[in-house]
């Protein structure tokens, strides 16, 4: 059994994909071919921005929204310590400051009212100057956007939605990477919309922002790659990415729709032997992740192990306690909520192609164990 099987999903459109990489081969544009413009149109659409940037990462994508702002030494980026590295890394890579706020303990995400207690907390010491809020979808359920949103106003802050891992989920009605400033996700093979590579895409909804992306793209270049006008990145999107992604993109609505009926039998049967998952009722989760919390996982796990499911987990140690963030004084118990939720999490397999009887029997092992 595979935590996520790409080989099912590349079965139903091997066909599409070696046609789009063979008219890359043909026409031979590797680097910005019109591939690159097609993704673009096609995902603003799908989100609801008027841009898209194709880039090399979804790392990339949080780092030229962050260059776009300008961030740099005595801002403060206000994000979730409950994430992967890259959130916060792009932060400190631009001599900023992440500063962090605690999670929610039953959707994992941001909790809108522990980040304005710490936005008003960092303003008043007067050490730092907040400057904007990097939101993460964790596992795929998009953040609460209208309560971080009304803080920023409130506060004069930027929202950068990191929705790395919720590319085609949706809050209320609207999909995300439509619901900050700008918003950035990820391409990662594994991710829901995922290409053969890296790859990332960076959403907007002004001209000017639009603008300093496609600048920072391309190592800051104004009229022409040789013209600089600003300290910019190699960051562009691989054309073949962009094919594979085309294909891809025919059948992920679909896709979406079966991981909702993936996680909804996991729901059902897991319910009560571990804490299953919960979904805001006005969200549709991409589930990237289907996570659960259990006291003595590692017990469950090796129980999984040894009948040869595999798991993961998704964060074993919250960013603050990380070794590459100890000089911003964090100590344990600072964070409870993050800290407990490392300490009992760990992923199931989940993808669109999970057969039912494999899901039934990852069910039964841990309802037994």
């Amino acid at each position: 059994m595979q935590f996520i099987d790409l080989n099912a999903q590349q079965k139903r459109i091997r066909s599409k994909i070696e046609q789009n990489i063979k008219n890359v081969l043909d026409h031979g544009k590797y680097i910005m071919g019109p591939e690159i413009k097609e993704l673009e149109e096609k995902l603003a659409q799908y989100v609801g921005t008027r841009y898209a940037v194709g880039v090399a990462s979804g790392t990339d994508a949080l780092l030229m929204l962050l260059m776009t702002y300008e961030i740099g030494p005595g801002d403060a980026v206000f994000t979730t310590p409950f994430t992967f590295i890259a959130t916060a890394e792009v932060i400190q890579l631009l001599g900023a400051t992440p500063v962090f706020a605690d999670i929610q303990p039953d959707t994992f995400n941001i909790d809108p009212a522990k980040l304005e207690a710490v936005i008003e907390k960092t303003a008043a010491e007067g050490r730092l100057k907040p400057r904007g809020i990097i939101p993460v979808d964790i596992f795929g359920q998009p953040a609460d956007y209208d309560a971080i949103n009304a803080i920023a106003k409130k506060y004069n802050l930027f929202v950068l939605q990191d929705a790395a891992q919720s590319f085609g989920a949706s809050y209320k009605g609207r999909k995300a990477c439509s619901h900050g400033d700008a918003a950035a996700t990820s391409f990662f093979p594994a991710k829901p919309l995922g290409c053969y590579g890296d790859g990332g895409m960076v959403f907007a909804h002004n001209e000017a922002t639009h603008e300093k992306l496609t600048s920072i793209r391309v190592h800051g270049k104004g009229s022409n790659k040789y013209n600089n006008i600003r300290v910019g990145i190699n960051g562009r999107l691989d054309t073949i990415q962009a094919a594979v992604l085309l294909a891809k993109l025919e059948i992920f609505d679909e896709e979406i729709k079966l991981r909702q009926e993936v996680a909804g039998r996991y729901g059902e049967g897991l319910n009560g032997a571990v804490t299953v998952p919960f979904v805001q009722e006005w969200n549709i989760s991409a589930w990237a992740q289907y996570s659960v919390l259990h006291p003595h996982r590692e017990t469950l796990i090796d129980k999984l192990k040894e009948k040869g499911i595999p798991t993961a987990i998704y964060y074993p140690l919250p960013l603050h306690l990380q070794e590459a963030f100890l000089h911003l004084g964090y100590q344990t118990g600072d964070f409870p909520v993050s800290e407990k939720t490392a300490e009992e999490i760990f992923s199931l397999p989940m993808h669109p192609y999970l057969p039912r009887e494999d899901q039934d029997r990852i069910i039964e092992i841990i309802k037994t164990a």
